[in-house]
């Protein structure tokens, strides 16, 4: 069965996380724990640090479950 994407805003960066790629490293918890949280609701906050933070982050997940994206408006917006 395939579970549901979720999506976390900020005004300044989306994160998207697709369950079903997730193979549980941990790299996101153990890399930015202010940010990826799995013991609270929602498990990310995206206002735990800054855009660019999460962002580098999130390129370190093995999985590709995590992605993100930045405001158009931003000049360092890109996408994984």
């Amino acid at each position: 069965m395939t579970k549901r994407r979720q999506t976390y805003e900020a005004p300044d960066i989306t994160v998207t996380f697709d369950p079903d790629l997730c193979i549980h490293s941990g790299v996101c918890v153990r890399g930015l724990r202010a940010v990826f949280d799995v013991e609270k609701r929602p498990w990310v906050n995206v206002e735990g640090a800054s855009a660019e933070a999460i962002a580098e982050q999130i390129k370190r997940c093995p999985s590709g479950a995590l992605s993100y994206e930045l405001p158009e408006d931003n000049p360092t917006a890109r996408t994984p």
